[in-house]
């Protein structure tokens, strides 16, 4: 074997915008965002609107999934959530467990409380989670879960390549979760020099999940809501969001004030303070891959999330799709060097924020 490299450029959510073409659309209010999904291997469909709160401790609360669900959304609940915690949602929203996800790793002990959940709480989509989906170990994590859970919708991942998308659908996945090094507290790509542009990361796997009747999440590198419609439009079927619903009341930890502003703290969860928090520290074999910051405190989620659901009509009224299903069949990406004015955007991006 020897080391090669790929000439052809890949992409980012940066690099590119969706060029508008003609539409009969007359207002956003005409476009439909709900999609329904069959699955290569689970005997469920889900419907609703395919946009997913990341399974991190701080975003993965069962508060936000109280908030999401009433937007027919997803919340990925962390994987430290206990069984208490789960009885007591599902007792509270009975009607809600189509829009929650059930988080699990690729361990022994992972394996044992995913089954002491889904003994209490019958839910129908499991999340398996880890860095690196390319590990044999995580395959063969994988098909135990299927083989224990036959009828369940398993998202999987991550990875960036079509290959690995294969092989994660025909080892019991139904969704690939593709992204690695995008997130906003991800340094992968800065301890490793592993990683892939996530635009074009997303057309790739997206292409190699389809052909299998299977389905891809984007997850990570979403910083606007222009984002979440490129992801979309390059033929994500869900997409996972963790610092745009970052710093929210329904997340976790405490408000407090740094130099006169409300934040809350964020990390990631390969960084020193998770794994100190949930491990007792960094093992002297690896290092940490994700940083800790404070975020500006941002109020309700209902807010980004009105924000997220109203841009998004809105490509789909410049682009003529009439439904979220049709974006990416109406969208023609061109390559940018620039795509928004800078002269305000320190004053904007703390409004936004």
């Amino acid at each position: 074997m020897v080391m090669r490299i790929e000439e052809d450029i890949k992409l980012d959510f940066k690099d590119v915008l969706i060029r508008p073409k003609r539409s009969i659309l007359r207002s956003r209010v005409d476009v439909d965002l709900i999609r329904e999904y069959k699955f290569l291997h689970s005997e469920y469909k889900w419907s609703g609107v395919p946009i997913i709160a990341s399974n991190m401790d701080h975003t993965g609360t069962f508060a936000m999934a109280e908030v999401l669900a009433k937007h027919q959304m997803l919340t990925a609940i962390n994987k430290f959530a206990t069984v208490k915690e789960w009885q007591d949602f599902n007792t509270k929203y009975p009607n809600y467990s189509k829009y929650v996800c059930v988080t699990a790793g690729s361990s022994d002990h992972d394996f044992q409380n995913l089954c002491n959940i889904l003994k209490v709480v019958d839910y129908p989509i499991i999340c398996l989670d880890i860095a690196n989906g390319y590990s044999q170990h995580f395959v063969d994590a994988l098909k135990k879960v299927r083989a224990t859970f036959p009828k369940k919708i398993i998202m999987a991942g991550n990875v960036v390549t079509g290959e690995m998308t294969e092989e994660l659908l025909l080892s019991g996945a139904d969704i690939v979760k593709v992204g690695i090094g995008p997130g906003s507290v991800c340094i992968t790509r800065k301890k490793t020099g592993v990683g892939y542009p996530q635009l074009s990361a997303v057309i790739d796997c997206a292409d190699a999940a389809h052909g299998l009747h299977g389905h891809v999440c984007s997850d990570g590198g979403c910083t606007v809501p222009g984002d979440v419609a490129k992801a979309f439009a390059a033929g994500a079927d869900f997409v996972m969001l963790g610092g745009m619903f970052a710093g929210h009341d329904e997340c976790a930890g405490e408000v407090f004030e740094e130099h006169g502003k409300k934040c809350k703290r964020f990390y990631g969860m390969s960084s020193t303070e998770a794994m100190t928090k949930y491990v007792g520290g960094v093992s002297d074999y690896r290092s940490s891959e994700g940083k800790s910051i404070n975020v500006p405190y941002r109020g309700a989620v209902e807010n980004i999330v009105l924000d997220i659901l109203g841009g998004l009509r809105s490509t789909c009224t410049y682009v003529g799709a009439k439904r979220l299903k049709e974006l990416s069949k109406c969208t023609t990406f061109i390559r940018v060097t620039q795509q928004l004015n800078e002269v305000y955007a320190q004053q904007e991006h703390d409004d936004w924020r």
